[in-house]
């Protein structure tokens, strides 16, 4: 060990190999800059440099590059941190090769790509908005960076907070939906979760990991819903509709953001100083890194920016920190440096944040802080976990449709859901008894085989009461090559190769001897998430015979739907008796999913994107704005008016929509005041009865209009969301405090302004909400 004191001596203490992390003592911002003031004073510009490399192991792919001879370079100091190597032992020996066998024993970050729970799987992003719980969604993040950091995960590249209104991208599956207000709250919620606080106070546990919020910005309005693509829109838009949850992130103090593969303004965002500097660091007061996208940098050179010396240089230059996987930066920037491309001030810079956020997760007082080996049996999967992510589960599940079923000359007086505890219920349907894809996409450190299907869960569950029968009824889709393609990642459903009819033979003959039908259709996990985009998002091919059929046994059917985005169900809303949108429900979304179809727990989730009747619509989104010639409020066509021939303006399922096996009923709005003045504020009033015969749960929501403004506004914005349980018969007033602040937007200049002038203010159960009242702004 005396080597090692000998290597570190300007560490402000001592790496103890196993020890387990302890608090650390509070230093100030003063100590800091002492410290790391002494560290760079002995770097190299290669260290330096080196700082600013992030390759990856190559144990988890995400992208098509491989890094080689990492551990060299790590011995030379010429990386900063890996990610995506899991494992705490093996996380544990390359830590020691950092800070044993490099020359300042500068230890590594350890990144991945936590995104929905570690190895306890919480819902995809877009199910967990859906809670619109954020206290539940704060959960998920805290749980996930104690099993993350027992298995030396210091930094996870989370949350994604892209505002998306094109189903059709993939990566859908990974935001919170279409609204930047909600998208926010819920950035804000996942930082607190992962970081425990604000990390410029630094992170004493060794259970609170660095969060990265990303794609910084606007990834999720690529042209025509194809991932990677050009983005192209005004700033006032950008500022009015798309960065108001990065800049939440920022302002709950994230210690990192990730930059985006697209452009902005016609410039790389990795490339692009306005953004990262501008905007992002002046603006908003960001003072953490940023790290580039898988290969971000090289990317840039098909984007046809320059070679890879140029656009590393740019990139740097531009405000970006740290490179993953690309090497630009390690490769070239000593060359640019002896060219005068880039300064020494500006490499610095680069250098001393990445050093501060090692410092404030407390790695150079203890290198091996989240390399405790007892961790990961006390800490991971456990039980408690499993529990919160089943609660949290269920209560991300859609209810779309709920009616009373009629078949075989008979006609119930009831709905289909939730089902009786009896009889025989057959679980049909390609999703109906696969493991693997339970968790959904961008789950890399799952346990796949651990997870029970929705087959084996309902048996489980239900042992002794129903008799639970199976069959798989259809491949996924019809065409194997597009199966492939929508099953990578160990995510296969074993293609069976009987031919259509006689899946279809098999499955008829299991529905014969149900009492009720689960038809478990939709996507597969694969089918969403990132390099996953569609133009066709009906239900496939196969899938719809399938259905068709079951429906023709008369038998009541529950399509419980798996998606990872909105889907094109019109028909099936016209057809099938009860559809419960279940998305990818994560570890324990077998059980969760058995709760809700047996009424159990009464289902709350409310939709955080617009399900429009066809792709056709697409984007289509409540908050969008009038034009000049707007459709009347229930007209199907009016000439000379903006509507199409072949179908309505209106969406499937609205924004902010979910039905309960309960109902409730809204009062009158009531305002403290109707006319505030511009330091004052107003209170709406609401009160909430639940109407029905069961306990439940309502996501009550704010919207306002801007009535006239400078420039145009939207029909209407979410603006406050409380999520209220009532008992059967029981009331509850809802308040909300509707303050000038609530009321701003960006002007044609870019102030940041609230106009007098009168507003719409609507409460209800979704962006529907017809309950206003008149708000006046002095």
């Amino acid at each position: 060990m005396k080597k090692i004191f000998k290597r570190t001596s300007l560490l402000l203490a001592t790496a103890l190999i196993g020890v387990t992390a302890t608090v650390q003592a509070q230093k100030s911002p003063q100590d800091m800059d002492r410290f790391i003031d002494a560290l760079m004073r002995r770097m190299t510009v290669e260290e330096k440099i080196g700082q600013l490399n992030l390759p990856v192991t190559g144990e988890i792919t995400t992208g098509q590059a491989k890094s080689s001879d990492v551990a060299k370079k790590i011995e030379q100091g010429l990386v900063g941190g890996l990610f995506n190597l899991k494992g705490v032992a093996k996380i544990r020996d390359v830590q020691k090769l950092a800070v044993e066998n490099s020359r300042l024993g500068i230890p590594l970050l350890f990144g991945m790509d936590v995104i929905h729970g570690y190895e306890t799987i919480f819902p995809i992003p877009l199910g967990l908005s859906c809670t619109w719980d954020m206290a539940a969604i704060g959960q998920s993040a805290r749980i996930a960076a104690i099993e993350a950091s027992a298995d030396g995960i210091s930094w996870t590249f989370s949350p994604m907070v892209d505002i998306s209104r094109d189903p059709r991208w993939g990566r859908v599956s990974e935001g919170s939906g279409e609204d930047p207000f909600l998208g926010g709250a819920i950035a804000r919620a996942m930082v607190l979760g992962y970081q425990g606080k604000d990390l410029n106070d630094q992170l004493t546990r060794n259970d609170e990991i660095m969060a990265c919020v990303k794609h910084f910005a606007l990834y999720g309005a690529g042209e025509a819903g194809r991932d990677y693509n050009t983005v192209d829109m005004s700033r006032n838009r950008m500022f009015n509709e798309y960065m108001y949850p990065y800049e939440a992130a920022v302002h709950a103090g994230v210690g990192s953001v990730m930059a985006s593969f697209n452009e902005v303004d016609g410039v790389p965002a990795t490339a692009n100083h306005w953004l990262m500097t501008n905007v992002l660091r002046k603006q908003w007061g960001f003072n953490g890194f940023v790290v580039t996208d898988f290969t971000g940098i090289s990317e840039m050179v098909e984007h046809g920016i320059g070679n890879l010396q140029t656009v590393s240089a740019r990139a740097l230059n531009a405000g970006v920190d740290m490179d993953m996987v690309s090497e630009g930066f390690v490769g070239t920037l000593k060359k640019s440096f002896t060219e005068g491309k880039i300064t020494m001030k500006t490499l610095d810079a680069a250098c001393r944040r990445i050093l501060e956020a090692k410092y404030k997760l407390g790695l150079f007082d203890d290198p091996y802080k989240y390399c405790d080996l007892s961790r990961p049996a006390r800490d991971i999967f456990t039980r408690e976990h499993r529990d919160a992510a089943r609660r949290i589960a269920a209560e991300s599940f859609v209810l779309l449709k709920n009616e009373p079923f009629e078949g075989q000359g008979k006609k119930s007086s009831r709905p289909v859901l939730p089902l009786e505890k009896q009889g025989t219920v057959a679980v049909i349907g390609p999703l109906g008894n696969t493991r693997s894809n339970m968790p959904g996409t961008w789950s890399v450190a799952a346990r796949l085989d651990d997870y029970p299907s929705l087959y084996e869960g309902l048996k489980e569950m239900t042992a002794g009461r129903v008799n639970i029968t199976y069959a798989k009824g259809s491949n996924l889709i019809g065409d194997v090559a597009y199966e492939e393609r929508a099953t990578l990642f160990g995510r296969s459903l074993g293609r069976d190769n009987r031919t259509d009819k006689e899946l279809l033979d098999e499955a008829l003959k299991v529905a014969s001897g149900a009492d009720v039908i689960v038809a478990a259709l939709g996507e597969s996990s694969e089918m969403s998430g990132e390099s996953s985009s569609r133009t066709d998002l009906d239900i496939p091919d196969v899938q719809r015979t399938l259905l068709e059929a079951l429906l023709k046994t008369g038998k009541p059917v529950v399509l419980t739907l798996f998606t990872g985005r909105p889907l094109t169900l019109t028909w099936e809303q016209e057809h099938v008796p009860a559809i419960l949108n279940v998305w990818f429900g994560g570890s324990e979304a077998a059980y969760a999913i058995g709760d809700v179809l047996f009424g159990d727990v009464n289902p709350s989730g409310k939709l955080t994107m617009t399900f429009p009747k066809n792709v056709g619509q697409i984007p289509l989104f409540y908050n969008h704005k009038n034009t000049g010639r707007p459709l009347a409020a229930g007209n199907w066509f009016e000439k000379f008016r903006s509507n199409y021939l072949d179908v309505d303006n209106e969406p499937l399922y609205p924004f902010g929509y979910g039905l309960s096996y309960t109902t409730f009923q809204y009062s009158d709005i009531a305002l403290s005041t109707p006319v505030m003045g511009q330091n004052g504020s107003t209170t709406a009033v609401v009160t909430v009865t639940n109407t029905g015969k069961r306990d439940g749960a309502e996501v009550v929501q704010l919207y306002i209009r801007d009535l006239v403004g400078s420039i145009t506004r939207p029909v209407r914005e979410l603006k406050g969301f409380e999520k209220v349980f009532l008992k059967a018969g029981e009331s509850k007033t809802v308040s909300f405090k509707i303050t000038p602040e609530l009321l701003r937007f960006y002007d044609y200049d870019l102030n940041h302004v609230a106009e007098p002038g009168d507003f719409d203010v609507m409460i209800g159960g979704s962006s529907q909400a017809e309950k206003t009242a008149r708000l006046t702004l002095k």
